[in-house]
């Protein structure tokens, strides 16, 4: 395993979709590009920039629960990527021992940042989908218009409110 960081959330213009960016920590610094929801890429960009809301969003609430039963996040671990969707799982500390949970990386993403605890990435995961910085990819090539949907993103990010997400509000 390798551990990794949260280097920013993009949107991918040819796909227009939220992409994750994460770096190893190593000196190779590989970057590993994941395509995400835009409700995870908001979520992770609140923890990235440490926004606080009124009430505690679904991973804030995921990790006081954890808290709460007094368990602990130690980390979480990008473990294989199969007909392109990478899977991932949490490693939660209990008094029973250690157990692992099956999740998706952009949730377990989001969790890792509020806990904080390591982002780890199986080395096989990183030869078929990582890129080496200077390697371009199609989620961060310069594509027309690719600064604006950026910045439309951004600008959505500031304008939200977390009662937006509310079904009865």
């Amino acid at each position: 395993m390798v551990e990794m960081e949260v280097v920013t959330v993009q949107i991918d213009g040819g796909a227009n979709s939220p992409v994750v960016v994460l770096r190893e920590r190593a000196e190779t610094a590989r970057l590993l590009p994941i395509l995400i929801g835009h409700p995870e890429a908001l979520a992770i960009t609140f923890a990235l920039e440490r926004y606080t809301t009124p009430r505690p969003m679904t991973h804030d609430l995921l990790h006081d629960v954890i808290e709460d039963l007094g368990a602990s996040v130690q980390r979480i671990e990008i473990t294989h990527l199969q007909n392109g969707t990478f899977y991932a799982q949490l490693v939660i500390s209990t008094e029973a021992g250690e157990r692992s949970i099956s999740s998706r990386p952009s949730d377990a993403i989001a969790i890792a940042l509020r806990v904080p605890c390591p982002i780890m990435v199986d080395e096989s995961v990183l030869e078929i989908a990582g890129v080496a910085p200077e390697e371009p990819t199609q989620a961060h090539a310069e594509v027309e218009g690719g600064d604006d949907v950026v910045e439309q993103f951004r600008e959505f990010i500031d304008s939200v409110n977390p009662d937006d997400f509310n079904p009865n509000g």
